[in-house]
C-alpha cells in the first residue's frame, strides 16, 4: 500500500486494473497528481495524524481506481476521494477507540513528551471541535470550498454549514487564544532591567 503515494505510472498495478500491468489511464494519472498531495493535507488537518492520513487517503485512492470510470463521471471526483478517505478514517478512529480501552485497562506508557509549534497548536484546537464544526472549518478554510460546496459534500443545509463554520470560527479562535496564554515567556519581568555581569 505505501508505494501509492508514488506518480501512478511508477507503481505496480492495482487489483482494480483492467488489464495487469498496464499503465494506468492518463485521466486517473492527471487526477492523482493534481490532488494526492493536497487531500493529505486537508485529511491531516481534518484527522490531525499525518500518517493516518496518508493511509486513508492511500486506500480511497485504491477504491477510486477500482471505480474510475465511475468515480471520474462524478461533478467531483476529489470530494468523492475525500469523503472515502474521511469515512476511512472515522473507522478506523471506532477501532482504536476500542484499542485504548483495552490499553487503558492493562496499562500504558506514563510519560508521553510534549509537542510545540503553531501547527500543533491548530491541529490540538481542531481536535477538540465537534466532528461537524471541524470538518466546516477545515473544509471551508483550508480547502477553500464555498459554504454551497461545503454543504454539498456533508450533506448538510448551508444555513447549517454557516452556523457550524460561525461556531467553529469562535470556539477555535478561544482555544487557540487560550494556548497563547499558556505558553511559557523566556523574559520576565526580572531579567529585562537587570545589568549583567
Amino acid at each position: 500500500m505505501a508505494d501509492l503515494l508514488l506518480p501512478p505510472r511508477q507503481r505496480q498495478a492495482l487489483p482494480g486494473d483492467s488489464v495487469p500491468g498496464t499503465d494506468i489511464p492518463s485521466s486517473f494519472d492527471a487526477f492523482y497528481t493534481a490532488t494526492a498531495p493536497r487531500l493529505v493535507r486537508q485529511l491531516h488537518a481534518m484527522t490531525g495524524d499525518l500518517s493516518e492520513a496518508q493511509d486513508c487517503v492511500q486506500e480511497a485512492y485504491a477504491r477510486a481506481w477500482q471505480r474510475w470510470t465511475q468515480v471520474s463521471s462524478y461533478a467531483a471526483p476529489e470530494a468523492w476521494v475525500r469523503q472515502v478517505a474521511w469515512r476511512l478514517a472515522v473507522s478506523r478512529f471506532r477501532r482504536a477507540r476500542v484499542g485504548a480501552g483495552v490499553l487503558r485497562r492493562h496499562g500504558g506508557p506514563d510519560d508521553v513528551p510534549a509537542l510545540s509549534g503553531d501547527r500543533v497548536a491548530l491541529v490540538t484546537a481542531l481536535r477538540q471541535l465537534p466532528a461537524a464544526q471541524r470538518s466546516a472549518v477545515v473544509l471551508h478554510h483550508l480547502v477553500g470550498l464555498s459554504v454551497a460546496e461545503v454543504a454539498m459534500e456533508t450533506g448538510a443545509p448551508e444555513g447549517t454549514v454557516k452556523a457550524r463554520l460561525s461556531r467553529g470560527r469562535t470556539a477555535l479562535a478561544a482555544l487557540l487564544r487560550d494556548t497563547d496564554t499558556t505558553r511559557p515567556d523566556t523574559d520576565t519581568d526580572t531579567d529585562r532591567g537587570a545589568p549583567r555581569g
